[in-house]
């Protein structure tokens, strides 16, 4: 087979299908919604809208919030028909391999390891801020040793919390999903109470006079605001990872997904409405302006509660994307482009360990010894690759005769998955040159990964050598 042969060569539906059948199906299209909003309700819920607001659409921050929803909406509805047509572990990775073939598939991998594991150790990073800070109330404090990534000129050498909650989750996670799943439900029925409690408080306080003007930057400033607040949506692909483990998937893999996005962006725009009509949009460029409102109003008991519900969002925000990225190194196991350990799946509690296991180290590192302040902006890349691919694949997954489709299908075929992809491409052409200089180092490693171990030990390889 030539090179070209191999490197495009495609994966089948259902051996796909097949191999996934080991997973137990016990994720509802409630358990899903519960995983997309963990995923993607996080502590920008209590800090974007506030923030943008003050620095680029003022008061209209609102259409900003409704501008980024449709747009992010598109690859939504792309993602919901690829998971209702190939209900398979691995989301956009086991898509590419499908619909593009081996190299691909391998490429938005490797973007979404990256997504993954570095939104993890971020936001540990910051989970670890948020309980030191609460238990410092109690007069307990973390050592400066343990309370920071290693930096011995300024005293730290491990940020212990961030290990800790990393190794917590995942310790929950591989003993079984039926349990995990419904302590997420529970943390984010906590989290939403807690937003909503903040609306109920925050409406008696608004003043509609502090919506005037409601353009102070223009119409520009508010698709600014838009390209500045569509990354508070992602996480919702990180759902379609779980596509394996769900009960009837054709009907509530989409109904997961489209429902993540409409309720996030029902809160997102909430939030934006009374923050900015309790206080003048001028005074909210804070660190946290949801508790500089409420602390405003005199409302200090609300602004104790809402860090309880930033713990919260922050841990829901992990298992999922713990969970996902699990899936995910799981899924190149199963295909050999990484160890085939990685693709075994325990038959007591039908969870991928050594796969889980990789990624707890990975993850416990980066969250406890390293910086994460430049790294994160790569995160964003690594979606919008998958984006782009999952958007533009609409089109050939359509031709595919073999791949049957009984769910989801995005209305307005061909023009809203083109319309999805070249959205996309324009948010990357607003990512800066240091992201796009790391994230070519980090796909220069993974093809080098690639070509020195995945092309050789692939399943398809080795279907092809047995021929």
């Amino acid at each position: 087979m030539s090179l070209r042969g191999r490197l495009f060569r495609k994966e089948s539906r259902d051996r796909y299908i097949e191999r996934d059948n080991r997973f137990e199906k016990t994720i509802s299209g409630g358990d899903l919604i519960a995983l997309g909003i963990g995923a993607v309700i996080g502590t920008g819920i209590f800090i974007l809208p506030g923030t943008v607001a003050a620095t680029k659409a003022g008061p209209a921050i609102i259409l900003s919030f409704v501008v980024a929803a449709i747009v992010c909406s598109v690859a939504a509805m792309c993602y919901a028909e690829f998971s209702s047509a190939l209900p398979v572990a691995g989301s956009a990775y086991s898509y590419g391999n499908v619909i593009f073939g081996e190299l691909i598939g391998w490429i938005l991998g490797w973007a979404l390891i990256l997504e993954y594991v570095l939104a993890v150790a971020a936001v540990s990073t910051g989970w670890s801020a948020y309980f030191s800070s609460f238990i410092s109330g109690f007069g307990i404090h973390i050592p400066q040793a343990l309370s920071g990534p290693f930096d011995p000129a300024h005293g730290t050498y491990i940020n212990i919390v961030a290990v800790i909650i990393v190794c917590l989750i995942a310790f929950f996670l591989s003993k079984g999903l039926k349990s995990s799943i419904r302590i997420n439900n529970i943390m984010v029925v906590v989290k939403i109470a807690i937003i909503v409690l903040f609306l109920i408080v925050g409406a008696f306080y608004v003043k509609p006079t502090n919506w005037h003007p409601f353009l102070p930057f223009g119409v520009k400033g508010m698709f600014q605001g838009a390209s500045t607040v569509f990354f508070a949506y992602l996480g919702f692909d990180a759902v379609s990872s779980s596509a394996a483990e769900v009960k009837n998937p054709d009907r509530n893999m989409p109904f997961g997904i489209i429902g993540t996005l409409i309720i996030a962006t029902i809160l997102y725009i909430g939030v934006s409405i009374v923050l900015t009509g309790m206080i003048p949009f001028t005074k909210l460029n804070v660190a946290d302006p949801v508790a500089f409102a409420l602390q405003s109003v005199n409302q200090n008991w609300m602004a104790g509660l809402l860090s309880l519900g930033a713990l919260a969002g922050m841990t829901t925000m992990m298992v999922t994307m713990i969970y996902s990225s699990s899936r995910l190194v799981y899924s190149t196991g199963r295909d050999g482009l990484l160890p085939k350990t990685l693709g075994e799946v325990s038959a007591k509690n039908h969870s991928p360990l050594h796969a889980m296991t990789i990624v707890t180290i990975v993850i416990a590192i980066l969250g406890g010894l390293v910086p994460l302040d430049q790294l994160t902006n790569l995160v964003n890349i690594g979606t919008l690759i998958a984006f782009i691919v999952v958007s533009f694949g609409i089109i050939p997954l359509r031709k595919r005769k073999d791949i049957p489709n009984h769910g989801f299908k995005v209305p307005f075929y061909p023009v809203l998955p083109i319309i999805s992809g070249l959205l996309c491409i324009f948010l990357m052409t607003t990512l800066s040159a240091e992201t796009w200089i790391a994230s070519l180092v980090w796909f220069a490693f993974g093809l080098l990964i690639y070509f020195t171990y995945g092309i050789h030990h692939s399943q398809l390889a080795q279907k092809d050598d047995s021929q």
